[in-house]
């Protein structure tokens, strides 16, 4: 692989690692405010601080883009798809611990390379399979109690992780016709806004100032981790972005131990070892020779192109 192209894809995983940092914090504040809030309350005012931050960041003179898209029907899929997940993720920290849910946060290598084929045309190495099989087993490992003990929160939890996954996946296609991350942070965050709106009358709860600025916070940090997430998904095939994505794993056990006073059991490290292993093999098959990188971001057959879109 030439030196430009190692060069993306560094970068890539260095905005992936940023990531993690950023939208582990924000799934603090969704655990702290979903024990006292409803989901609608949440996601229509961060939504709204959300949508204004992109047109403010719009205006920019470095910016000034627009906020148009070519891909309509792509982005109503994704847009839908982040609605869904947005929900369930809400549903799934406030009934787990933090380092619980990411049992199924880990679970989206293996989701990716299943959807990457059909939506993106990008056909895993079979080393790669071996390694998100891997990974599947260490993800199994990260659960305490085995698979007779799941709960309503596990299955909003495994809904979470394949609508955020088909999600970030029609991120990667989108990007192949247009280099404008911005609008890909603003439709999504215009239909969860719009949707929650819907119930925010049933549900609404006076909030002091203090929630509100956690509100805001959550805002601001959801929006540059999915700024961050798009401009990553461009430079690195989805199935080796979501491996790098279990370091929300270290995140998620720092800031359940601060905060929530939860703790992994021992048993769940051997899990994390797999699953961490898997995807340095994965970021390393990026730049391995014959790897992903070089045919980054291929253009799509017509076949696989969403009807109305490029």
């Amino acid at each position: 692989m030439n030196r430009p192209a190692a060069r993306v894809s560094a970068l890539g995983a260095g905005l992936v690692v940023l990531y993690t940092a950023l939208i582990s914090s924000a799934d603090a504040i969704t655990k702290l405010v979903a024990g006292g809030y409803a989901a609608p309350q949440l996601y229509a005012l961060s939504g709204l601080i959300v949508i204004a931050l992109s047109v403010a960041v719009d205006r920019h003179p470095g910016q000034r883009r627009g906020l148009a898209t070519r891909c309509p029907r792509a982005m109503a899929m994704r847009s839908a798809a982040t609605v869904v997940a947005a929900l369930s993720f809400f549903q799934a920290f406030r009934l787990l611990p933090l380092a619980e849910v990411f049992l199924f946060i880990g679970l989206m290598p293996i989701l990716a390379g299943l959807m990457s084929g059909p939506v993106l045309g990008e056909h895993v190495r079979p080393a790669a399979w071996a390694a998100l099989a891997a990974g599947f087993v260490g993800v199994m490992c990260l659960f305490p109690s085995g698979l007779h003990a799941v709960t309503a929160g596990h299955v909003w939890a495994l809904a979470a992780a394949v609508s955020g996954t088909f999600s970030m996946v029609l991120a990667r296609y989108i990007g192949r016709f247009e280099a404008n991350a911005l609008a890909q942070v603003f439709y999504p965050n215009l239909a969860l806004c719009a949707t929650m709106a819907l119930a925010l009358p049933f549900v609404w709860r006076p909030m002091p100032l203090a929630d509100l600025g956690w509100v805001a916070g959550y805002a601001v940090l959801l929006f540059a981790a999915r700024w961050v997430l798009v401009v990553a998904l461009r430079m690195l095939a989805a199935y080796a972005v979501t491996p790098l994505m279990n370091l929300q794993f270290v995140w998620m056990v720092i800031l359940g131990a601060l905060f929530f006073q939860e703790y992994p059991a021992p048993g769940n490290w051997l899990g994390v070892a797999i699953v961490v292993g898997t995807g340095l093999f994965l970021v390393w098959d990026q730049f391995a020779p014959g790897g992903t990188a070089r045919s980054r971001l291929p253009l799509i057959p017509q076949g696989r192109r969403l009807r109305s879109d490029p």
